[in-house]
């Protein structure tokens, strides 16, 4: 069976076509619309989402907002050094927290016990080694006033590493969606970024409801996938939250005969993580590591936006699961054809 191997999720992209920067308004990107019958494909502009969806239809999204979250620093000797946070530390004040788990660099100097220097009033304290993360660090932030406030005022985007460049002002509101709420995530929950405000009002005046639910989205949606035997990899987990009102808006829309669009991987997986074999959301909140790859039953989602992702990732995988193997493969190929803008900055597809 096609799909069910690593090698499978390679492909040919030029590098051209990695968006470096997004597209100048959000909802003019592109997107391919991907039928899971096997149907042709259609080409549209985002803004045309309001010809997918229909009344009594529920647009699940993200509401996790990215942190700031990347320190830049120097050790006491002068030597650059770079503090990623990844989540507060289970004991941490959840208000204002000030010990965290994180990735620093370089990793061989930054042992327990060193310190980075990142602003006159923002030191970093290395404290000990984290088990969750490989090369990860506990670290305390200190400073005079709100951690949290010190980390918005110093900290960087941490944008993706195949965008090879720093962050700019401008990525502070673009690699965020309109409607992020509860700081947490590291990367950003991507098929989100494609909406507008007016967007979001215009398919709410055609009737579609749209409801949040949490993923704080981790480092580990960046890594490959180095087995080839999917079944091998060690899935990173992630932080999800589902409220009462929110899975019953869901279970109240599916039931009245309304599909389920998931805006993204982060709520596809959230989504699933959450629901019962006949497709009931549950209200809840804990850690997945599901990992959804083909072949794979989809019990709450009915429609998928999404990017276009890395080759050989778990992103890929959970998107061939829910379009077919074939038919989404058949999707980057012409997606790569068309010249569409691939990855977090670039354009976006709907498998319906």
């Amino acid at each position: 069976m096609s799909g069910t191997r690593v090698s499978d999720y390679e492909y040919d992209l030029p590098p051209e076509l990695i968006a470096r920067y997004p597209a100048p308004v959000r909802d003019q990107s592109r997107l391919l619309v991907v039928p899971r019958d096997g149907s042709p494909l259609r080409h549209l502009v985002f803004r045309g989402l309001t010809q997918l969806l229909e009344p009594g239809d529920v647009l699940v999204v993200n509401d996790s907002r990215v942190m700031p979250a990347r320190l830049l620093g120097r050790k006491p000797t002068g030597a650059p050094s770079e503090i990623l946070l990844l989540r507060p530390t289970p004991d941490a004040d959840p208000v204002d927290p000030r010990t965290w788990e994180a990735l620093v660099r370089p990793g061989g100097k930054l042992k327990p016990g060193r310190r980075v220097v990142v602003a006159d009033d923002l030191e970093v304290a290395i404290l000990e080694s984290a088990a969750s993360e490989r090369g990860g660090r506990v670290v305390r932030l200190e400073c005079p006033g709100s951690a949290r406030e010190a980390i918005e005022r110093h900290g960087h985007v941490p944008l993706p590493p195949y965008l090879d460049r720093e962050d700019e002002p401008a990525d502070r509101e673009r690699y965020q969606t309109v409607y992020a709420r509860l700081p947490g995530s590291v990367a950003a929950p991507t098929a989100g970024l494609h909406f507008t405000s007016e967007l979001l009002a215009e398919l709410e005046a055609r009737g579609v409801r749209r409801v949040a639910v949490t993923l704080e989205v981790g480092v580990g949606t960046f890594r490959p996938v180095e087995k080839d035997d999917p079944a091998g990899h060690d899935m990173h987990a992630e932080f999800y939250r589902v409220e009462p009102a929110a899975a019953a808006a869901i279970n109240e829309a599916r039931a009245a005969g309304g599909r389920c669009w998931a805006v993204g991987t982060t709520v596809a997986r959230t989504l699933e993580t959450v629901a019962t074999d006949d497709g009931t959301v549950l209200p809840g909140a804990g850690s997945t590591r599901l990992f959804i790859r083909p072949p794979y039953r989809f019990r709450a989602v009915d429609a998928l936006l999404t990017n276009f992702h890395l080759p050989r990732s778990t992103l890929l995988m959970l998107v061939s699961a829910f379009g077919g193997y074939e038919q989404v493969m058949k999707a980057y190929r012409t997606a790569v054809s068309e010249h569409y803008r691939f990855y977090s900055y670039g354009d976006a597809m709907a498998v319906v």
